[in-house]
């Protein structure tokens, strides 16, 4: 690589300047610290999509850092831990390209300031659960069950958050969720 180069395409290895634009996947783990995918163009970034198989994905334009805050960013990764927290000088959206963020724990429900401020909607599309009990029994719907349906949603997913969360992803997935019996 060379002294101008920040990275190379994961597609073609062209050089990628830096302050330069560039284009990544929208896609989460396309851009995690393990994978890490950056293209020189549009068309690069296309290149990936039959092997990586997303449902829905977009190419978002970035710009690199420059050279002073990508060292900046290198410099912080290799200090310890105690020195990350006291140096935040840079604080750019294209620095945050190059240095790690931190993740932290992320709170149970119980553990939030308050659960009065989450929106208590219904999360259960009606027509279609009044449809289901329809055909499977023949039998009508109150519209109660849409509010205890909704609770229970809202535990199952206050369940899958912990369980993302001690896995230390901020992406809940459907693993996440206890089996059905």
């Amino acid at each position: 690589m060379s002294d101008q180069a920040w990275r190379k395409c994961s597609s073609c290895k062209k050089p990628l300047e830096f302050n330069a634009p560039y284009w990544a996947c929208s896609v989460s783990t396309c851009n995690s610290k393990r994978m890490g995918y950056f293209f020189c163009s549009v068309s690069c970034w296309e290149a990936h999509l039959p092997s990586m198989r997303h449902r829905e994905a977009w190419a978002v334009e970035k710009r690199a850092p420059s050279r002073a805050q990508y060292q900046q960013g290198q410099a912080r990764e290799s200090a310890p831990e105690e020195s990350t927290s006291s140096n935040s000088s840079v604080s750019t959206s294209s620095a945050s390209t190059s240095a790690p963020k931190r993740r932290r724990a992320v709170p149970s429900p119980g553990e939030r300031d308050s659960d009065n401020d989450l929106p208590k909607d219904v999360l259960i599309v009606v027509s279609k659960l009044k449809k289901y009990i329809k055909a499977k029994s023949g039998f009508k719907t109150s519209d109660g069950v849409t509010k205890i349906l909704s609770d229970h949603v809202r535990a199952l997913c206050d369940q899958a958050i912990r369980h993302a969360g001690e896995a230390e992803r901020k992406t809940v997935l459907d693993r996440d969720f206890p089996p059905v019996r």
